[in-house]
């Protein structure tokens, strides 16, 4: 998949754990796992905001697209 979710990486800075998250954001813990796991298929925008808020992040800072037709070598831009 070319869209990564990086909820873990929010979750461990914040030293929160996914079912704190879950009943923040008003999810289940197992919905929680599907897009931690890239799982997921979509997101609606009102669950990201919500991920935003309770995680007081940008949208970017969940979501990162890493183009699987570029060699992995290759180093990252910007």
């Amino acid at each position: 998949m070319a869209i990564v979710v990086r909820i873990d990486v929010e979750l461990a800075r914040r030293k929160m754990s996914v079912g704190e998250f879950a009943e923040r954001v008003g999810l289940t813990p197992a919905n929680v796992a599907v897009l931690k796991n890239g799982r997921a298929k979509a997101v609606r925008f009102s669950t990201l905001e919500a991920m935003c808020r309770v995680l007081d992040c940008q949208p970017g800072d969940l979501l990162e697209f890493v183009d699987e037709d570029e060699p992995a070598d290759t180093p990252a831009r910007g």
